[in-house]
């Protein structure tokens, strides 16, 4: 595996935190959650007696982001239970939090404290608002970044409310940039020799992720609104309902809009001047009906075919059943299954990085809380069974 060389502390919890680590843990890095002793991490907790989420006491938030991880319990509050921490930052390439914005520094686990011990660390903080600016000290999740971001205001339909995307993106998207940042940083740990410290806020995550229509609004000054699935450019570029769901069309360029019109044989849009994509835009209404009349004589399946045949990109809007047995997804091995200790066996989605030299992709259960508390504390920092014991009765680690 592309990362079996790097070993991760993970002191995250919830989700963009997790999913970050989850990311490098499928990468194959080493990845060694530390918790508090008694409660573990939060994210244990969330849907763990659910009947339809959760299995073997673990719920489906638990199971998808800690699967290929280890667990030992640390007290990091205790001056035992942190010296024992130290003594793995020595052994570890990356220490990866998504505390609130002081934590590391009042515990004396930040990058300053953790350098002096292990000059080559790399730690990385996920946080609402990053450590920097008037607003650091303030709590986001995932839904008020997405506010704040701006994007809400873009999603939805022009005669509705402002509408959060159904995929936590600000949670998800902290956390992928602060994998990206930890991947950078041991990048260039490779000419220096010293490890650095990555600041990751959500809300920049966002802002960063508004891309060219961030730009097309600096440039204009123009407030954009909801569109729906409509598009700032392209037309057409929506969803279209069948006689029995939905179709999306993403005709980009003016070649495309002319083998479609052929396709769906609309003599209404065979006009020269449709050809022009500033032209269809400023039509937009109009071409958008005349296909909506047409797509609505046919089933999906029906002009799924015909317009594949065209090469015309096309899609079906699944449901999760739909998109989780679709054959493309499958057949990239984007649903896994995963053995628990009891013998169950979950499915949750895979690893969308699929790298040519690496071995094939392989998922391990999530752990037991300090499950490899005694392993780890043995085999990676040589401690002795005495010593072992001694903290496990002191509180300082379980």
């Amino acid at each position: 595996m592309a990362l079996e060389h790097i070993t991760v502390l993970d002191l995250t919890h919830m989700l963009s935190g997790p999913y970050g680590t989850m990311l490098l843990a499928d990468l194959g890095a080493r990845t060694i959650k530390v918790e508090p002793p008694v409660t573990g991490e939060g994210t244990r907790r969330l849907l763990e007696k659910d009947p339809d989420y959760s299995t073997d006491g673990m719920g489906a938030y638990y199971l998808t982001l800690n699967r290929n991880k280890e667990s030992v319990c640390v007290d990091l509050k205790s001056d035992a239970g942190k010296a024992v921490f130290f003594d793995l930052v020595r052994k570890a390439d990356v220490v990866y939090d998504n505390f609130s914005v002081g934590v590391t520094e009042r515990l004396g686990i930040d990058h300053a404290a953790l350098s002096q011990i292990n000059p080559r660390i790399i730690t990385c903080s996920v946080t609402g608002f990053g450590q920097t600016g008037p607003e650091t000290h303030r709590p986001a999740f995932d839904q008020v970044v997405q506010a704040m971001g701006g994007g809400m205001s873009i999603t939805g339909t022009p005669d509705g409310g402002p509408m959060r995307s159904g995929i936590p993106i600000g949670d998800l998207g902290g956390g992928m940039f602060g994998t990206m940042g930890v991947l950078a940083a041991l990048a260039e740990r490779e000419q220096s020799g010293r490890g650095q410290h990555v600041d990751v806020s959500m809300l920049d995550a966002q802002i960063s992720m508004l891309n060219y229509m961030a730009t097309m609004h600096l440039m204009s000054g123009i407030v954009p609104g909801a569109i729906g699935n409509g598009h700032f450019v392209h037309v057409p570029y929506n969803s279209f309902a069948t006689s029995d769901g939905h179709v999306i069309v993403a005709c980009i360029g003016d070649a495309f809009f002319g083998r479609f019109v052929e396709t769906m044989d609309l003599p209404e849009l065979r006009k020269p001047e449709y050809m022009q994509q500033p032209v269809r835009f400023a039509a937009k209404d109009r071409i958008e009906a005349v296909i909506n009349a047409a797509m609505k004589r046919e089933s999906t399946a029906f002009w799924l075919d015909k317009l594949r045949a065209a090469r015309i990109p096309c899609g079906p809007v699944n449901n999760f059943e739909q998109a989780l047995n679709d054959v493309q997804v499958q057949a990239r091995d984007m649903v896994v299954e995963v053995t628990l200790a009891s013998g169950k066996k979950v499915r949750m989605p895979g690893n969308p990085v699929k790298l040519s030299a690496a071995a094939p992709a392989a998922f391990t259960r999530p752990p037991q809380l300090g499950e490899h508390t005694q392993a780890v504390l043995g085999t990676v920092l040589g401690y002795s069974d005495a010593t072992i014991d001694q903290l496990q009765r002191s509180g300082a680690i379980a």
